[in-house]
């Protein structure tokens, strides 16, 4: 039983494999570029801001309807199976049948600014959405850089720390031979033997970072788990150094974010005036124009134009009276309506409050918009001028801690030194390689930053691609 159950469940996952072979054998291949490319293309946040942009132009397009003319088409039967004012006042009213066919022209001509200022409202209320737009692409373009450079990072700290495992090792083979020939103490075996046990681990963990940071990155590119993903793209000092002669730090903030809320603030004081309008008298105009019919019964459905003849007329009907004869009658009538409130329960005095309530709240939150993005501003800059500082101090400390440790592995195999020296050499080549690394990529992520602060398109830095082995 056991053997049929795996059997069947070995069949499945070959069938599963062979309808999906994309998922499983296709390498997607990622530059930094590319990446935000497909950030920005699948990102949910993208999407939702799409469709809040979709909602305020509908809510506009309402909006604005009420100021254009209406023109409506309505048709309608009636059939009356007993008619009460026919029974009172005679056989003249009781038409069991009725057509009507009309259409309605109506446009408003005043409402106290309702209508003006309502679309005015609609409009910064739509311009509003689309600034909320860029700003959210600004922020998923950042989140992917950080995101990518941080899986570009950890790859890094990964491979420093696989090689120093395998120069541990190489070491551990070296000592153990000069041991054997009598070269070396007991003790320099011991505690190579015990730096390597100790280096693995820690590039075991190195390898799970990077992991964890590639599977970050699929998640905001929305790719899947199990899809392999290989990141192409090359960062190194030279093209630090041309991103740090091309950056401009100076300037005012031009966010986004912050026009978003000077919109919100004018459609809220625009909505002061929309409810103040029931305050005044609202003037409309409507012309209406269709025809009617009222059929005898026994006429069936009217196919000609009403006319009041004597031949339509009943026998046993008083002589020289008209008779309609069941056609269609024209009706048009032309309407200006004015209505002005008197007593409304205070109603529109509790919107009035409303919105002016709303208004205080959208200048406060557009004062807190602008005290937020100084303040980003400022910590852009602060971290920026950090993030330089440790580039430029550890530019040039990488390349002498390597031929330091050179140094150190040629003075022990010529016996000029002790494997503590080599070590502590290996140790500080690790250290300066990890930190030149992370000063590098800060460098990038800040500059990002900043430029996400001020407003500005976030550059991408200069990049060469490297094949990659995929994760």
């Amino acid at each position: 039983m056991r053997r049929s159950v795996a059997l069947a469940l070995l069949i499945t996952s070959h069938r599963l494999a062979a309808q999906n072979p994309a998922r499983s054998t296709d390498t997607l291949r990622l530059s930094l570029d590319q990446a935000v490319t497909l950030g920005l293309r699948q990102s949910d946040e993208i999407g939702l801001a799409n469709a809040q942009i979709g909602v305020a132009d509908a809510q506009y397009a309402n909006i604005r309807a009420n100021g254009l003319p209406q023109l409506r088409f309505n048709s309608t039967y009636t059939h009356v199976y007993e008619s009460a004012r026919g029974q009172a006042v005679g056989s003249l009213f009781n038409q069991p049948n009725t057509y009507t066919f009309n259409s309605t022209l109506s446009q408003t001509i005043f409402q106290g600014g309702r209508i003006l200022a309502g679309i005015r409202a609609g409009n910064d209320v739509r311009q509003s959405a689309r600034e909320d737009e860029t700003e959210t692409r600004a922020t998923v373009t950042l989140g992917v850089q950080r995101a990518y450079l941080q899986g570009l990072y950890t790859a890094r700290i990964a491979e420093l720390q696989d090689s120093n495992l395998t120069v541990a090792s190489s070491r551990v083979t070296q000592l153990e031979q000069l041991y054997k020939a009598g070269q070396a103490a007991r003790y320099d075996v011991l505690r190579v033997r015990v730096e390597r046990s100790n280096l693995e681990p820690v590039a075991i963990a190195a390898r799970n970072d990077r992991e964890l940071a590639l599977l970050d990155l699929k998640r905001l590119l929305n790719v899947p788990v199990d899809q392999p993903l290989v990141l192409v793209t090359r960062i190194d000092s030279i093209s630090a150094a041309s991103l740090l002669s091309q950056l401009d730090t100076t300037g005012t903030p031009d966010r986004a974010a912050i026009r978003s809320a000077e919109l919100t603030v004018s459609a809220r004081r625009l909505s002061v005036t929309v409810a103040r309008a029931d305050y005044y008298p609202q003037l409309s105009l409507l012309f209406q124009t269709g025809f009617s019919a009222f059929p005898p019964i026994g006429y069936g459905v009217p196919r000609t134009r009403g006319a009041l003849t004597v031949e339509d007329c009943p026998p046993g009907t008083a002589a020289g009276r008209l008779c309609q004869n069941g056609g269609f009658f024209s009706d048009r009538q032309l309407a200006l309506n004015l209505s002005f409130p008197i007593f409304d329960g205070f109603r529109v005095r509790s919107n009035v409050e409303l919105a002016q309530a709303q208004y205080r709240v959208a200048e406060l939150q557009l004062q807190q918009q602008r005290e937020t993005v100084a303040l980003e501003v400022a910590r852009a800059r602060a971290e920026l001028r950090r993030a330089r500082a440790a580039y430029e101090a550890t530019h040039q400390s990488s390349g002498e801690a390597q031929e330091a440790f050179q140094l150190a592995q040629l003075r022990f195999t010529r016996g000029l030194t002790t494997q503590l020296e080599v070590s502590d050499a290996q140790l500080a080549l690790l250290i300066a390689q990890s930190t030149e690394a992370r000063a590098t990529y800060d460098l990038f992520l800040a500059s990002a930053d900043l430029a996400r602060a001020l407003g500005r398109p976030i550059p991408l830095p200069p990049m060469s691609t490297t094949p990659s082995a995929p994760r």
